[in-house]
């Protein structure tokens, strides 16, 4: 089993690389599951036709009981990507982190792995800091790779490092490893100059180069990630071309 852990600036694209990755698995033939990390929980709306999936903290608030079965708190979306949100806590109220330890707690109580037996898991995962139950899938096992989602803008560039550096900072203790960047282009000056820069100050290698394009937007505005609507696009190929590196790697 694949497990991937994405990270990135708030607002840096993790959402679509992570949901243009789950569907690039998927169409190889893979069973995946993608989970969203994030309070907005708006990590796998593409892959469900715009249809969100009841997040697992909504849940527990609004019934007031914990889930009697995955199908409570799930949904199966394109080519079959089981899709899950963590939520989060009333706004003002609660901490976020909280959620993915609570969801995290849940999905092991209700045997998620051992029942679906996924090829893939995804978690896409809030980066602007890396603490509490945001660093969960880094250091509890949850995954064995850190994918960091970074365009050339500073800010961006900033929260990367800052990833880069949390995952360090477990190196010792065999948790989850960066196994490269993803460059989702913003059409910032001497972009890849920057990027590769970071890169290779950094010991990582950029594993994909995601042009700025409407193709994506196009698709998102039918609920349906550009992998799902168009695989044949160049960008398309980028997605599926990178969960070949993870299937070669896996060999």
């Amino acid at each position: 089993m694949i497990k991937i852990a994405i990270y990135g600036k708030g607002g840096i694209g993790k959402s679509t690389v992570t949901s243009n990755l789950a569907a690039a698995f998927a169409r190889l033939g893979k069973k995946v599951i993608q989970i969203g990390c994030d309070p907005k929980a708006d990590s796998t709306i593409n892959l469900l036709n715009g249809d969100p999936v009841m997040p697992v903290m909504n849940y527990l608030r609004e019934y007031d009981k914990e889930p009697e079965q995955i199908s409570d708190i799930a949904k199966e979306g394109f080519g079959g990507i089981l899709c899950i949100e963590t939520g989060g806590p009333t706004p003002g109220l609660g901490c976020a982190g909280r959620g993915i330890i609570t969801t995290f707690s849940l999905l092991e109580d209700l045997k998620l792995f051992e029942t679906y037996q996924p090829d893939v898991v995804l978690y896409d995962v809030l980066g602007d800091v890396v603490c509490g139950g945001f660093a969960a899938p880094i250091r509890e096992n949850y995954a064995d790779h850190v994918l960091i989602v970074t365009s050339g803008e500073k800010m961006a560039l900033y929260a990367a490092n800052n990833i880069n550096s949390a995952v360090q900072n477990f190196a010792d203790r065999a948790y989850a490893k960066v196994f490269g960047l993803v460059m989702n282009r913003r059409s910032v000056e001497k972009e890849e100059e920057k990027v590769r820069a970071f890169a290779d100050a950094n010991g990582l290698e950029i594993v994909a180069d995601i042009p700025r394009s409407n193709d994506i937007i196009h698709w998102e505005d039918q609920g349906k990630t550009v992998v799902e609507g168009a695989p044949e696009l160049p960008v398309s190929q980028q997605f599926l071309a990178l969960a070949q590196k993870f299937l070669q790697e896996e060999k």
